[in-house]
């Protein structure tokens, strides 16, 4: 298995948009308030192209089963950024790819000089919290910021400095 973790090319674009919407409805999360209605979702090297952004790649034998990126916090103050459309195709879970994705995605946070990262998922999701939850992020009581996906009700945030 060849795998390699890269920042997003303008020619991954469809196959994110289609990860995304193959993943969200299998836990439950198609609905209104889900990121799967984002607008970014169609534009996702464009989205995440600003220097205060990043969004890696997850390509196994060439092809790309799952992403996740940081961007800044929606309604939040600069030191936060957001852990954003972080999803796997179902042949890419419990290999351990999401973990370095992950550790890709706080690297590039740290780089650029965000002091906390946020996210925020869905019940469902209980391998994605433990993934999460090893990486160092706690669990905290509501959300924070104002991104707009209302239906969300789990609530992370990890200290990078």
């Amino acid at each position: 298995m060849n795998v390699t973790i890269r920042l997003i090319s303008p020619a991954d674009g469809i196959a994110v948009a289609n990860i995304i919407r193959t993943v969200m409805p299998e836990f439950g999360a198609g609905g209104a308030g889900f990121a799967i209605h984002d607008t970014e979702v169609d534009n996702m090297y464009q989205a995440y192209s600003d220097p205060s952004c990043a969004y890696y790649v997850c390509e196994v034998d060439g092809k790309v089963i799952g992403g996740g990126g940081i961007a800044p916090l929606q309604g939040g103050s600069a030191e936060y950024c957001e852990l954003k459309k972080m999803y796997f195709l179902s042949e890419g879970r419990g290999l351990g790819l999401g973990y370095k994705t992950l550790q890709a995605c706080i690297q590039a946070a740290q780089e650029i000089g965000y002091i906390y990262c946020y996210l925020e998922t869905f019940n469902t999701m209980d391998h994605a919290m433990h993934l999460y939850e090893k990486a160092g992020f706690k669990k905290i009581e509501g959300p924070l910021g104002n991104t707009g996906h209302f239906a969300c009700d789990r609530f992370y945030l990890l200290k990078l400095k």
